[in-house]
């Protein structure tokens, strides 16, 4: 129920729905099925909003967009569409050289993707980032690899730190990287980027629907086709069938969809409402089929750790790892 006026309460005050009667400057908000007092604040995304006569008043600030690759090959987008893809090559994650092939633009982050597990699917072994718009290049870090561009008198300068589990890069152009040190690679773009970049996170324009942009500026609604376009190297097959590896690991399937239930189970009760599980169930089966040569904990953990993190931006917080779970 809405903070109301009405025949339940005397003239001048409001139900405040949870049975009493208040002045219209004591009326609390709701949030996620959450009451809050006049004056008490949330955040949601980048911004704050605090609770004035039942109503919330919010900051505006435009806020990072982030696209996130993890496990074999699933993609959020930064307009949140999700989707699968398995290819065996680099790919263009995203960059803002966009257009034709004169357009100028100040960074590039390739994935190379690579088998993992003997069922087909693969995952991003490792993240190139290019700064910078020149062509002397200079490589900077190994695990995820940085190339710096050096370029007279327009340099970009990036700094990395480690933030609990994550490495983070951050460039002075706008551009962060975040890595779990294993599959999952979150990349941030500021506002300024809306509508300007391209690959396989989107083109951050606010539409999902236009996601599957491909190289050569076609709209297509098939992930494989969208996801062959932005290969680097001609040399490399296109991917041709989505790969089902519980179908070709069938004994493992009973195992994954066991621990993954997590997912849809009363632990995650709370973020059910507000960011769809059954997508990441179903990549975390997928996952969990996958990883047959070992490191099969660490995949579930990771397609659990993926569904907990959208939901901690859902303003949805779950503390899911417990001594004998990740």
């Amino acid at each position: 129920a809405e903070c109301v006026s009405g025949c339940v309460c005397p003239e001048g005050l409001f139900d405040d729905g949870r049975g009493g009667c208040v002045e219209e400057k004591d009326c609390p908000c709701s949030h996620n099925n959450q009451w809050y007092s006049p004056g008490q604040k949330v955040t949601v995304d980048c911004n704050t909003c605090t609770c004035q006569k039942g109503v919330w008043s919010c900051t505006e600030d435009l806020c990072y967009g982030t696209c996130m690759i993890y496990g074999s090959g699933h993609y959020i987008t930064f307009d949140g569409k999700f989707y699968d893809f398995d290819g065996n090559c680099e790919y263009v994650a995203t960059q803002d050289f966009c257009g034709d092939k004169n357009s100028s633009g100040s960074f590039s982050i390739i994935t190379e993707n690579v088998p993992c597990g003997t069922t087909g699917v693969t995952c991003s072994k490792a993240i190139k980032m290019f700064l910078g718009v020149s062509n002397d290049t200079q490589c900077i870090h190994i695990s995820i690899q940085i190339v710096f561009k050096k370029n007279i008198g327009d340099d970009v300068q990036y700094w990395n730190r480690t933030v609990g589990l994550y490495l983070v890069i951050e460039a002075s152009n706008g551009v962060m990287l975040i890595w779990d040190k294993k599959t999952t690679v979150f990349i941030k773009l500021t506002p300024d980027y809306k509508g300007k970049v391209c690959g396989l996170c989107g083109n951050f324009d606010d539409k999902s629907n236009n996601d599957f942009t491909t190289r050569s500026g076609l709209q297509e609604t098939n992930a494989l086709k969208f996801g062959n376009s932005w290969k680097q190297s001609s040399m490399c097959p296109d991917v041709t069938e989505e790969i089902k590896p519980c179908d070709v690991k069938p004994h493992r399937k009973s195992w994954a969809e066991k621990e993954c239930s997590i997912i849809r189970s009363e632990v995650f009760k709370i973020c059910h409402s507000k960011v769809d599980p059954m997508p990441f169930y179903e990549a975390c089966v997928h996952d969990a089929c996958s990883c047959d040569s070992g490191g099969d904990c660490e995949c579930f953990c990771s397609a659990v750790a993926a569904y907990a993190q959208e939901c901690t931006k859902a303003q949805a917080c779950v503390f899911w790892r417990t001594p004998d779970i990740c």
